[in-house]
């Protein structure tokens, strides 16, 4: 029973035609591509600044015939009621709301219009269906949050059950829970992991540990696809040992969908059908492909609410090889907000520290997991998870560390902790600047 399909016709989304037309402009000859993406540009923007008052505000005095002179519109200028934000004819109940999770810091409650969200299921549909994995048949094992209140926790679970898929909570990932875990795996046909990077990597860690590689238990699964968090090289081979199974990076967010997702050649695929991503500087400029910037991403189908040349926070560059048709997201290095500044002026991305402590802590099984936090320019938390605690020969290497790949005498601080404090969503933050 199409029971994926079946959920979304009834709430009024028409995935039907979605899919259709995915497919349809899925086919556009690459040197058809650009008319395409300009004319999708064109309409989007034409309708909004008839038909939404919000955008006709930040617009105002602005050339908007040309692309380039269009405002960069950041979290802050969606945080106003979404009333405000709406365009004419719509409201709360007559397209799909929802919030962002807020690991930006930035959260705000969207819109988008049926048509706009059934195009975005559309997408996960065509990409997950290169590794056989089919959103009605294909049983899904979720590594999520989920709510703590009764009505809450009741509406995730049966939301899950149609959807085909079990949830895992993330927020305990003992051996306790992971042993429970793994029994759920030994005697349910799953066919693909789904979830937040650092908890399927607990599991990881724990079923290295326990010696076993989880396809001789669920020999059905075909696929693990991590989102929402950081995968380095040494965690997906991690994964890839312990499951058994190919890892496949997800990049997406909440109020776009999809945005990139690792093809069967080892690439990240920019979604390039419903949305046009930019990579631009300080000034607000559009740099060239192989340069790193800001990601910039246009929603080309949602009526309901602006998403024009939104800046999602995110650090990140495109491939010099990319087109038009298929541009390549060559790196995703985190987020504006985790910048750290350093007392001698200069700036570093907060996955920097997060690499570096990572190589150094991680060489021993002891620490399970660790987040960095910037308490003052100079000075930095380090919170781990661990059976014992650092030994000093382990601290001086880390410092040290900061010391050559940063600058040196900054000042460190560790602390052991029996578990590390994730957002309400469940994903774990890694790098936090309180500067």
């Amino acid at each position: 029973m199409n029971l994926f399909n079946l959920s979304l016709r009834l709430k009024g989304f028409p995935f039907a035609k979605a899919c259709t037309d995915f497919n349809t402009i899925s086919d556009i000859a690459s040197a058809d591509y650009l008319p395409y993406i300009e004319k999708q540009r064109q309409e989007i923007v034409a309708y909004h600044l008839k038909h939404n008052s919000f955008y006709r505000g930040l617009t105002e005095g602005i050339h908007t015939a040309k692309w380039d002179a269009l405002p960069i519109v950041t979290k802050k200028d969606l945080q106003r009621p979404l009333q405000d934000r709406l365009s004419d004819g719509f409201n709360t109940h007559n397209c799909h709301i929802h919030k962002t999770s807020g690991s930006s810091g930035t959260p705000f409650i969207f819109a988008k219009n049926k048509y706009c969200h059934a195009l975005t299921w559309a997408g996960f549909k065509h990409h997950y269906s290169q590794f056989n994995l089919d959103l009605n048949h294909s049983k899904q094992a979720r590594f999520y949050g989920i709510p703590l209140n009764q009505k809450g926790y009741y509406k995730e679970r049966l939301k899950d059950a149609v959807s085909n898929r079990y949830r895992f909570s993330v927020f305990d990932l003992s051996d306790a829970a992971f042993k429970k875990t793994l029994h759920k795996f030994s005697n349910t046909t799953f066919d693909y992991i789904n979830g937040y990077t650092s908890a399927i990597v607990q599991f990881a860690k724990f079923l290295h540990r326990e010696k076993i590689v989880l396809t001789s238990v669920c020999p059905s699964l075909k696929a693990c696809i991590v989102t929402s968090e950081m995968l380095f090289e040494d965690d997906k081979r991690l994964l890839e040992q312990a499951l058994g199974i190919p890892v496949l990076n997800e990049y997406g967010a909440a109020e776009l969908g999809l945005i990139a997702f690792l093809d069967k050649t080892g690439q990240w695929r920019v979604n390039s059908e419903d949305l046009y991503v930019e990579i631009i500087d300080d000034n607000n400029r559009v740099l060239p492909y192989g340069e790193t910037g800001r990601v910039v991403i246009t929603a080309l189908y949602n009526k309901a609410h602006p998403f024009i040349r939104y800046d999602l926070g995110d650090i990140g560059s495109l491939s010099k090889s990319s087109t038009v048709k298929h541009p390549i997201l060559e790196t995703l290095t985190g987020r504006t907000s985790d910048i750290a500044k350093l007392p001698s002026g200069k700036t570093a991305a907060g996955l920097t520290f997060y690499y570096i402590t990572k190589t150094i802590i991680e060489d021993t099984s002891v620490v399970k997991e660790f987040i960095i936090e910037q308490l003052e320019l100079g000075r930095f938390k380090i919170s781990y998870v661990s059976t014992e605690g650092l030994s000093e020969a382990k601290k001086q290497a880390i410092q040290t560390a900061f010391d050559t790949y940063l600058e040196p005498g900054l000042q460190l601080d560790f602390e052991q902790k029996k578990e590390l404090k994730r957002t309400k969503s469940g994903k774990l933050k890694q790098f936090t600047s309180l500067v």
